[in-house]
């Protein structure tokens, strides 16, 4: 019976290039987005058109609506991860550069190992894990030091985004665990559809109360910006973000958030050759830093799971 909890090697691959890929791609799509769609209303139209489309399928295809205990758990996960985490994300590109955010998302395995309560025995006793910390939060202090960094200590705006981006990191890295240790009894699309339902939802809401809506018409909306929330919605959200949740049931957090070694540099890379966003050497050098000490975290975490698995 275990054999047949095993899931296909290519399955988990072709989930992994969507996050690794896709996901990175997404950054400067929503800075096209949000051009001409102000951030809470764009995030909620996303989330809230691929979790009703994904919750059709579902029920399509014969799934049951999980109980009101399981939606619950569901709902919360969905808050933290995609209206706090996503969320967040929108609303900081409206003053950062998407390479720039994506930089200070590739933090998010550090936060794995900080908010991973259950893990510090393990993490905390070696010497290399917290010395990949401290080179990858350098790292982000390096990103924004020095004379030619991106200038955020004098630019309210840009130190705004910037820290509501990494407390919506911190959310994301929250949310990813309570999903781990506190499993809902549903299929891995019903849960991603009530999820987004849920962000969706909220987001509208708080776009509506801020009066984003004022600032809105449907006339001043470009077909870059559409295809940018087709996009967004379809590969982002619909093939992305089930790829993300079906991995967290399969595979151990640490492993889901080396992601965020390669979206960054995909997102760099497409900012500069689409968006002509400037990327700078020290940047490029905070970047490297930051992913040293992620992978060398990583690399322990991995090693640090395989024996606990053995134990289950």
């Amino acid at each position: 019976m275990e054999n047949l909890k095993q899931p296909s090697k290519l399955l988990v691959l072709a989930a992994f290039a969507a996050l690794y890929i896709i996901w990175g791609s997404t950054y400067l799509a929503i800075a096209i987005a949000l051009k001409d769609i102000p951030p809470f209303l764009m995030a909620g139209a996303r989330f809230f058109i691929a979790g009703i489309l994904l919750y059709a399928w579902a029920r399509f295809h014969g799934e049951k609506t999980p109980s009101g205990k399981a939606t619950g758990k569901i709902a919360l996960s969905g808050f933290l991860m995609v209206f706090m985490g996503t969320g967040s994300l929108v609303w900081a590109e409206q003053y950062l550069p998407s390479g720039i955010a994506a930089i200070v998302v590739a933090t998010l395995p550090l936060w794995f190992v900080i908010m991973d309560k259950r893990q510090w025995s393990n993490y905390f006793s070696n010497k290399i894990v917290i010395l990949g910390l401290l080179i990858g939060f350098a790292g982000v202090m390096m990103l924004f030091g020095g004379k030619n960094s991106f200038d955020i200590i004098h630019d309210k705006n840009r130190l705004a985004g910037f820290l509501v981006l990494m407390f919506g990191t911190i959310c994301w890295a929250i949310g990813s665990l309570y999903s781990k240790y506190s499993p809902a009894d549903s299929s891995t699309a019903m849960k991603a559809s009530i999820q987004m339902i849920t962000a969706g939802f909220l987001s509208l809401v708080v776009g509506f109360v801020i009066g984003e809506h004022h600032r809105f018409s449907f006339d001043q909306l470009t077909r870059e910006s559409v295809f940018a929330v087709i996009y967004l919605i379809t590969f982002g959200s619909l093939i992305g973000y089930m790829s993300y949740v079906w991995l967290l049931s399969v595979r151990p957090p640490s492993l889901v958030g080396t992601y965020a070694y390669v979206n960054p540099v995909v997102a760099v890379f497409l900012g500069w050759l689409i968006a002509d966003e400037i990327i700078t050497r020290q940047q490029i050098i905070a970047l490297i830093v930051i992913l040293a000490g992620v992978i060398m975290v990583g690399l322990f975490k991995d090693r640090a799971a395989k024996p606990q698995a053995a134990d289950n």
